[in-house]
């Protein structure tokens, strides 16, 4: 089918007919518009067919249609039972019936124009016997027969014509023609560009703005073939969506009913269908009909002046004084019967009145429900668009409903419990800002009592030497693993010093080079002994300058008199 679809669609976008068609375009048509295709294919091939449907009636057009086909001696698929079927999907312009007729003439059309062609003149006109029998009918239908055999001598000698093809004169002319065309056309072209040789990239520029032009409207078509599809594509989600709500209604009620109670409601259903139909839909047309034909006598009626209302007015009061009278003859007569009747009357009519309110407000309901139940389609379709998430339902939002529960359960508890500590927090900031006070006013009053018995500045000096105390501490520990780490290296030294000294003594023990390198040896040792010497020092002069900030000593000028001391360079003092 869709190989058919496809043939049909390139065909109708070749020449003659120029479609533009996509399949989805082509798919999309309406059963009108589909007639309207197979009626321009048949007048390609017969021009007799150019008519618009639409100015005819539909049965006209089938008629029309189904003779063409059986001069084209097209045969519909199926058995011969099939033909009334065939004929009814004609009319209405049915796609299964359309399309292989369309596939069958454009697969032959060159083929069916001939034989269109030939069909006006070589289809026999049938006339009845009886007819006959006059000479001049008969003498009139010998001469048609013979008409149409020379017409067929005629056709095949002009068939022979056409392929024997031109005469040598008529192609030379026909050239010589051609080429004048030719000459004139280029004179043209070539005044055109001396027109437009003043705008640079023109020929560029004009065609970009062709290609511009036709994707534009490319893209425009195209945009509003995807926005139909869509709308057919959301229209059947809804309807499927209605279908499957439905189905899975009449399941879940089917799930646990008995046959006594679907047999029940569907006879109440009944009933209530019934009711509709034959009580309350024809009176509900009977009072629209009525108030109708009253609109339009109003309309009809011409319009009315005041005295025309005041006269309608009086009219009115006097048929109300009669209906007043008849009811109080009525009421005076009170024939025990008739009250009986009466009553009876107005309890059937209570219940009538009671039965169609019910009715409404069930209609109302069932409209009610059906525009609740689009709602929630469009609402599942939209929550679907935005996080492509399907809407609970059924135990799966009862089980999210119990478990949002619970965890709002949680939330409160952790929300009580970060309100507790922000009491707390708060609690403990407010104490603090009491203690601080407190201590303000507390050493505020210690400073009065020290300088009313002459030691001011004695709890500061206090807790300075508390301080400076524990930098004591702190330095001893440091100066500790400080002279740990010197007595480490001085033992490598000297261990490197005496295998230095073992080596050159194997390699050379009578050279002179082995008082240098031992000399040597000895300055970086006494090097070395000054370094530590200098480190120990001022670790101690640090010391006494923290324990006591008054005395004002020198380090720099101790690590001078040591470097003095030892008579070496204060590069290896500064090591």
């Amino acid at each position: 089918m869709s190989d058919q679809i496809k043939f049909i669609v390139d065909n109708l976008n070749k020449e003659p007919f120029r479609k533009n068609y996509n399949l989805i375009t082509f798919d999309s048509l309406e059963p009108m518009q589909l007639l309207q295709v197979l009626n321009d294919v048949l007048a390609e091939i017969d021009p007799k067919q150019d008519v618009d449907i639409r100015e005819e009636m539909p049965e006209q057009t089938a008629k029309r249609m189904l003779s063409l086909l059986g001069i084209l001696k097209y045969k519909p698929p199926g058995s011969a039972t099939d033909m009334s079927t065939f004929r009814q999907g004609l009319v209405i312009g049915s796609k299964p019936v359309i399309y292989p007729v369309l596939h069958w003439l454009l697969q032959r059309t060159n083929e069916l124009k001939k034989r269109a062609y030939l069909a006006r003149f070589l289809i026999k006109l049938e006339v009845p016997s009886e007819f006959l029998q006059d000479e001049t009918v008969a003498d009139t239908n010998k001469q048609y027969e013979d008409l149409m055999e020379g017409f067929k001598t005629l056709h095949k000698e002009c068939e022979q014509l056409k392929t024997s093809g031109f005469s040598t004169a008529e192609i030379r002319r026909d050239i010589s023609a051609m080429e004048e065309e030719k000459d004139q056309l280029i004179k043209r072209v070539e005044r055109l560009k001396k027109r437009v040789e003043t705008v640079q990239n023109h020929q560029r520029m004009l065609k970009i703005a062709r290609q511009l032009r036709v994707e534009k409207e490319r893209e425009e078509f195209l945009a509003q073939q995807k926005q139909e599809q869509k709308n057919q594509l959301f229209h059947a989600v809804q309807r499927l969506q209605r279908i499957q709500n439905q189905l899975k209604s009449m399941r879940h009620a089917a799930a646990d009913a008995k046959p006594e109670s679907l047999m029940k409601r569907l006879e109440e259903e009944i009933k209530f269908n019934s009711y509709m139909v034959t009580e309350k839909f024809p009176k509900e047309l009977e009072n629209k009909k009525k108030e109708l034909h009253f609109l339009q006598k109003v309309v009809s009626e011409p319009a009315m002046g005041q005295s025309d209302l005041l006269e309608l007015e009086s009219k009115i009061n006097e048929i109300n004084t009669q209906i007043n009278q008849l009811i109080e003859k009525k009421m005076i007569r009170n024939e025990p019967i008739e009250g009986r009747l009466s009553l009876y009357r107005q309890q059937a009519s209570i219940i009538s009145h009671k039965k169609e309110a019910k009715a409404e407000e069930l209609q109302e309901a069932k409209e009610k429900l059906a525009n609740l139940e689009r709602e929630v389609s469009v609402k599942t379709n939209q929550t679907r668009e935005f996080d492509g998430t399907e809407v609970l339902k059924g135990d799966e939002f009862k089980r999210y409903v119990s478990k949002l529960r619970s965890k709002s359960t949680i939330f409160k508890k952790k929300h009580q419990i970060i309100a507790e500590f922000k009491a707390e927090f708060g609690l403990l900031q407010r104490t603090e800002e009491l203690l601080k006070q407190r201590h303000e006013n507390i050493q505020h009053q210690l400073q009065t009592l020290e300088e009313k018995k002459g030691i001011s500045g004695y709890s500061y000096t206090q807790e300075e030497l508390e301080r400076v105390s524990a930098l004591k501490s702190e330095v001893d520990e440091v100066k500790g693993r400080t002279l740990d780490d010197m007595s480490e290296m001085v033992s490598t030294w000297i261990l490197f010093l005496c295998m230095s000294l073992v080596s050159f003594h194997i390699q050379d023990c009578c050279s002179t080079r082995m008082l240098d390198t031992a000399s040597s040896g000895v300055k970086m040792l006494k090097s070395f002994i000054a370094y530590c010497c200098t480190m120990i020092i001022t670790i101690q002069f640090y010391t006494i300058s923290i324990l006591q900030p008054h005395l004002q000593l020198s380090i720099c000028s101790a690590k001078k008199f040591i470097v003095s001391f030892f008579q070496i360079p204060y590069v290896c003092g500064s090591i």
